[in-house]
């Protein structure tokens, strides 16, 4: 097993300032290509949709429940993850996570029927809760200093980003050339090699005896999958529609019986030093209106370009290539600059940027809009969202100190995640009670534009302290 101290290896002198010694340099990869996996998944998704569609004949809210289900059980399942990290150890936790989402992944490109495939998609969602949380906990304790964990985590956001902007490229060539299993046997050699590597160069941390507060985690999961289907289907049944009314009304139910049993039970999942942090509680809300604002525009741009404006999937990849793979650009920009401004700020200039130029995009975007305004509008947008991703995570763990962070980094992601479901879904009601693509496109970057304007409001009042 290799110690915490043979981890943290100096670099050597005159090397740059974002290079790694070798060994580090394993460790950062071995813990980033989990989210590697994961992010690939998501947004190869997104171009992937329409050939799903016809491939498993899908309706909308079947393919969104295919979308859906995965972050469902991925959201409802982080918190638990988290605990079972602290209580039985992040690298044991990790590995399994990694292994159970690459069987998943096999599943689901071996699928005969839309049901199978929805089965291993929510074992993909369980494997991806398993290993998220324990990959910044492990992060984390191989870098412990404050400089050095800046760079890190830049650097690791720069990692996962890159995997996500070349998601909707890669996704499209082998829907096109291979058709859409493909896109599920692409995590396996990423599933495989994570393995190996995690195995022999990340350091485990040693777990400690608690409850894990079943009862809390099943009521997150009642009211998440209340909300799920009551968002899902609402478009589809009508928003008066009882089973729809009744999913809602769970969520409701759900979630108020999960906050009364936070503030009651003596196990809770969430410590009461967390919970009365204020930069802990505004990096929640931040991580989850920059999912459901991101995610829920990437969701929708998949389908625009190939319903609207007639591009098949591999040209729809490669449209979305620029503006997805400046997120690792703003990721460096955080590694250089993010000490220097402070997370508050970071977040808050990045985040009103989005805010104030999504909706110069939705009043002037129409079928006469040439291409080039649309990728150099939100390329340069989401250059902006790169710097507020590492700088989220790192206000997060600021506030959550060691002691917390397996918890810290469960909920920032289980937050995150609910997010992504909410952002599908509603953007997903947009599209299907909209006149037409090109008013629903402007209605989905003004509701972006608003989530993002919370997300800078949140990081100015809430980040204070940071």
């Amino acid at each position: 097993m290799i110690t915490a101290s043979r981890s943290r290896t100096a670099a050597p002198a005159g090397a740059p300032e974002s290079a790694l010694p070798a060994r580090q340099g394993l460790q950062l990869l071995a813990l980033a290509l989990g989210f590697v996996m994961a992010v690939l998944d998501t947004t190869i998704m997104n171009v992937a949709g329409p050939s799903l569609r016809t491939g498993l004949h899908l309706s909308l809210s079947g393919l969104t429940w295919v979308v859906g289900g995965y972050i469902l059980v991925f959201a409802s399942l982080l918190l638990l993850a988290g605990s079972l990290a602290a209580r039985y150890g992040a690298r044991r936790v990790y590995l399994a996570g990694l292994a159970l989402f690459t069987a998943a992944s096999l599943l689901c490109a071996a699928a005969p029927a839309a049901g199978v495939l929805l089965a291993g998609r929510l074992l993909q969602g369980a494997g991806a809760a398993l290993f998220m949380p324990s990959s910044l906990t492990l992060l984390l304790a191989a870098f412990p200093g404050a400089r050095e964990r800046a760079r890190v985590l830049g650097l690791w956001s720069a990692i996962v980003s890159t995997a996500g902007g070349l998601g909707p490229a890669l996704g499209g060539v082998l829907v096109d050339a291979f058709g859409w299993r493909s896109i599920f046997l692409i995590n396996l050699p990423f599933g495989l090699a994570g393995l190996v590597l995690a195995r022999r160069v990340v350091a485990d941390l040693p777990g400690r005896p608690g409850a894990l507060g079943a009862g809390g985690h099943a009521l997150g999961l009642l009211a998440l999958a209340g909300l799920s289907y009551g968002l899902i289907q609402g478009p589809e049944r009508g928003w008066t529609d009882a089973g729809v009314l009744g999913g809602l009304a769970v969520a409701v139910l759900g979630a108020a019986a999960f906050v009364l049993r936070e503030r009651r039970a003596a196990d809770r999942i969430l410590p009461g030093a967390l919970l009365a942090d204020s930069r802990f509680r505004a990096a929640s809300l931040i991580g989850f209106l920059f999912n459901f604002a991101a995610y829920g525009l990437l969701f929708v741009l998949g389908l625009f370009f190939q319903q609207a404006r007639g591009a098949s999937p591999m040209e729809a990849g490669l449209e979305m290539l620029p503006t997805q793979l400046v997120w690792p650009l703003g990721n460096v920009l955080y590694t250089r600059y993010g000490r220097r401004l402070g997370n508050r700020a970071a977040l808050a200039g990045s985040l009103g940027l989005a805010a104030a130029g999504l909706p110069v995009l939705a009043l002037t975007v129409g079928p006469g809009t040439p291409y080039w305004v649309l990728a150099v509008v939100l390329g340069v947008l989401n250059t902006g969202i790169g710097v507020a991703s590492p700088a989220m995570t790192g206000a997060l763990m600021e506030a959550a100190g060691p002691e917390h962070s397996a918890m810290a980094s469960a909920s920032l992601n289980a937050n995150r995640q609910i997010g992504s479901l909410v952002g599908v879904a509603v953007m997903s009601a947009v599209v299907a009670g909209a006149g037409g693509w090109y008013t629903a496109l402007g209605v989905v970057l003004a509701v972006a534009a608003a989530a993002y304007g919370g997300g800078a409001l949140a990081a100015l009042r809430g980040l204070r302290a940071a």
